[in-house]
């Protein structure tokens, strides 16, 4: 086989120097499009479930939740392994598969077995939902939210654009599976009970949660006709925000009796707006902040994704209120770089000092651009390799790249070095010199291959 191909290189030379464009071509395209990571993707495929249920004790959540949903997908095809995690108010249940599987097929498997667990956690418990379509290497980018007077905004209005404004125009981007805020103050209305005022008007937390929860709807009336015309009739009852939604949760019924004044909201409660609870935080130079996460969708360019995630945060920064910047502290680019960065040192160093030594020993000129000649070629066939079987480029594939010029390099010595003698030592002989480097060719390939 191999002195087959020695033999039809040597007997189609047009043809030879044609396959070697054509993979200096491709090798260029396979670059271009092959995917960049900055390490590669070992995750196997899973698929995750988190349900919320606050006030729930690690106990209650793995028994009430937990439980039924790992039990809900046993049986599933291609299952591998089910692993939960139950903490304070949460539960996370792991579905592993075997590896190979496609992470859309493994999610809806999933999905169709969630409507079996949901009917066996016990109503108000919290619903099950999908994770991220994420590995443990998708979150590409870090960024914080600085304010360039302290005081001039609250961690609660910060955070309030970080989620509103921020965070839905970064998921926009292609690549982007999702953003988790982190930091700050989460606004919420919060209705304080007075519980001895409850109890003198003989009512109950549950009237309070019902009345809040009924009267903040619309519902649709259909339409009536009048004059030849249809008018659409719709009942508002959305509450409105700011200190406008807190007078309307004030006065929102909770309850009303025949002959007696009806009992509003702010008869048993107090109405205000307020922070969360919150069980974390992020620290920005000693000082709290507010900032995010992006993940990034498994499978998807990093290099492209962090480019085009990069782009749309310099647009929202020209857009935030003034004074508001987005800081990125965290980056998989600046790896990607160095990857890239390594093979690029290696392929240039390499490339010098073949050319400077081999010059120096064998002192001709055309030998020695032949074996340089061969490290970008082989990187190029490397490149339409990886393109054809799927894998990116990273640190690990790169960087083993790199090591390989030194044996790429070594062979092409070998064959240029037997050629170079041979042609020396049969100078004398009657023989043409294409049949000469057939014979030297043959007699060190099979040893440079094997």
């Amino acid at each position: 086989m191999i002195n087959a191909i020695v033999n039809y290189a040597l007997n189609n030379r047009l043809m030879t120097l044609v396959f070697a464009i054509a993979v200096i071509v491709a090798g260029v395209f396979s670059f271009q499009k092959l995917p960049v990571d900055a390490f590669p993707d070992a995750t196997p495929t899973m698929v995750q479930v988190f349900t919320t249920s606050p006030g729930l004790s690690p106990v209650d959540i793995e028994t009430l939740i937990s439980y039924p949903v790992e039990i809900s997908m046993y049986g599933i095809p291609k299952l591998e392994k089910v692993q939960s995690t139950s903490i304070f108010g949460l539960s996370r249940v792991t579905i592993y598969f075997e590896d190979g599987t496609d992470i859309y097929f493994a999610r809806r498997l999933v999905n169709e077995r969630l409507s079996e667990a949901k009917r066996q956690i016990p109503e108000g418990m919290g619903q099950p939902e999908l994770g991220p379509i994420a590995s443990g290497l998708g979150r590409i980018l870090m960024y914080s939210l600085e304010a360039e007077d302290k005081d001039q905004y609250s961690l609660q209005e910060i955070r309030t654009i970080q989620d509103w404004i921020v965070k839905p125009q970064l998921r926009t981007v292609p690549g982007v599976t999702g953003v988790l805020s982190i930091g700050g103050e989460v606004k919420q209305y919060q209705v304080n009970i007075d519980a001895q005022k409850l109890q003198a008007r003989n009512l109950t937390v549950s009237d309070v949660r019902g009345a809040l929860t009924q009267n903040n709807r619309n519902v649709g009336a259909s339409f009536i006709t009048r004059g030849g015309e249809e008018y659409i009739v719709r009942g508002y009852g959305w509450v409105n925000s700011g200190t406008e939604g807190i007078e309307d949760i004030q006065n929102i019924i909770v309850s009303k009796s025949e002959g007696e004044s009806p009992i509003y909201v702010r008869d048993v409660a107090e109405v205000s707006l307020g922070p969360a609870i919150r069980r974390g935080a992020e620290v920005s130079s000693g000082e709290e902040s507010v900032g995010g996460y992006v993940m990034k969708l498994i499978g998807t360019n990093t290099s492209q994704v962090l480019e085009d995630v990069n782009a749309k945060i310099d647009d929202l920064n020209k857009s935030l209120p003034e004074g508001l910047k987005i800081e990125a502290y965290y980056s998989q680019a600046e790896l990607v770089g160095k990857a890239i960065g390594t093979v690029e040192k290696a392929l240039l160093e390499g490339s010098v000092l073949v050319l400077v030594f081999l010059y120096l020993f064998l002192g001709n000129i055309r030998s020695t651009l032949i074996v340089v000649a061969t490290l970008p070629l082989s990187v190029l066939f490397a490149f339409i390799a990886m393109r054809i079987s799927g894998l990116s480029a990273n640190l690990m594939s790169l960087g083993g790249l790199a090591i390989g010029i030194g044996m790429m390099v070594d062979g092409a010595v070998v064959m240029i070095e037997n050629i170079f003698r041979h042609l020396e030592e049969r100078s004398e002989e009657k023989v043409s010199v294409l049949r000469l480097v057939g014979e030297s060719a043959r007699e060190v390939a099979r040893p440079i291959v094997f």
